[in-house]
């Protein structure tokens, strides 16, 4: 009888032995306090899982996962995302973690992005739809539609930041939730400046856009932003640079060339009065806070200083506002920048 018991008692705890080995003991190559990350694209099944889990050195002994994972049933709960793997996991938190699908958000951080091709490509590179995904979804004019927008302006609805979504997120869901952001940060508050400015937010976005390509300088945009408006209300046209370098594909370019005036494009403010049809780039929050408190002056014109520094020079009248003209074309001239 005591041999039955002692034999018993052996079973119990090389039952509980292995219980442990199996399911608690601690199962990841992740040194203590450090993480890694695991990408699970969407479509991948269990024997992919194994590769990737394999490829990643993520399991230190891959038969004790394999063995519970199948008895767990994550062979047919294979879920996509981006996970972290922390030290000290165990196969079964790793399994209840992969088989539900608990993945963890990425951080995506856009801007300084200038058109929609490249907020797709930037937005590929950091998950996991490809940016061929992101530009079809964005140029399809019936969808932007239900978000108020269409192919020229919707570039306005994405606001430079860092952002948290899950890896495999759809591009639709992906404008879905950045318009939710959109409505978020058009409060009340900034709604009521655009009134009381004559604009309607968009309206505001693409006056932003051109007064962050206007300046080198963040700290002079309120200025900037207000000589524009004082031309909106006198009804005089733009005349913004940045325009017609958008509308010739030129950006960045120095000089504005005669010939680039008389392109014949909505785009170019020295021939079409009032605002163009859409952003020339996508305008930073900090732009478009910059129209909605933009500075209250009697400013018509504006020259870039001829010392070079990103600063301008800026004037009530045409005669003051040629006379620094002159002075910054020599300063161009002086230097050999003829574009």
């Amino acid at each position: 009888m005591k041999k039955i018991i002692l034999v018993f008692a052996f079973l119990i705890v090389l039952a509980l032995a292995a219980w442990y080995v199996v399911v608690r003991m601690p199962n990841v190559c992740v040194e203590e306090g450090a993480q890694k990350e695991l990408f699970v694209p969407t479509g991948t099944d269990f024997d992919s899982l194994l590769v990737i889990l394999e490829k990643d050195s993520v399991l230190c002994h891959p038969a004790t996962f394999l063995f519970l994972a199948r008895r767990k049933h994550l062979p047919t709960h294979v879920n996509p995302g981006h996970y972290v793997i922390r030290s000290g996991m165990n196969n079964n938190s790793l399994i209840i973690m992969l088989r539900g699908g608990f993945q963890d958000a990425v951080r995506v951080t856009f801007h300084n992005i200038r058109t929609l091709q490249q907020l797709a490509g930037v937005l590929g590179d950091q998950l996991e739809p490809d940016s061929a995904s992101f530009i079809a979804v964005l140029k399809d004019s019936a969808f932007i539609a239900q978000y108020g927008f269409d192919t020229a302006t919707v570039i306005a609805l994405f606001l430079p930041d860092t952002y948290e979504f899950y890896w495999n997120t759809s591009p639709r869901r992906f404008v879905k939730k950045m318009y939710r952001e959109y409505k978020r940060f058009w409060n009340d508050d900034r709604q009521h400046k655009a009134e009381a400015l004559g604009l309607t937010p968009l309206e505001v976005s693409i006056l932003a856009s051109i007064v962050q390509d206007e300046v080198l300088h963040d700290d002079e945009m309120p200025r900037v932003a207000g000589v524009y408006l004082n031309r909106l209300k006198k009804g005089m046209r733009l005349q913004a640079d940045p325009t017609v370098m958008f509308a010739v594909n030129q950006e960045g370019r120095r000089r504005v060339l005669k010939k680039d005036l008389h392109i014949d494009s909505p785009y170019n403010t020295y021939r079409y009065a009032g605002l163009p049809p859409g952003p020339i780039r996508m305008p930073s929050k900090a732009a478009i806070d910059a129209v909605l408190n933009a500075e209250k002056h009697h400013y018509l014109y504006f020259c870039a200083k001829n010392d070079f520094s990103g600063y301008h020079n800026f004037a009530r009248t045409l005669s003051e506002h040629n006379r620094n003209a002159r002075l910054y074309r020599r300063a161009l001239n002086k230097k050999r920048i003829y574009r």
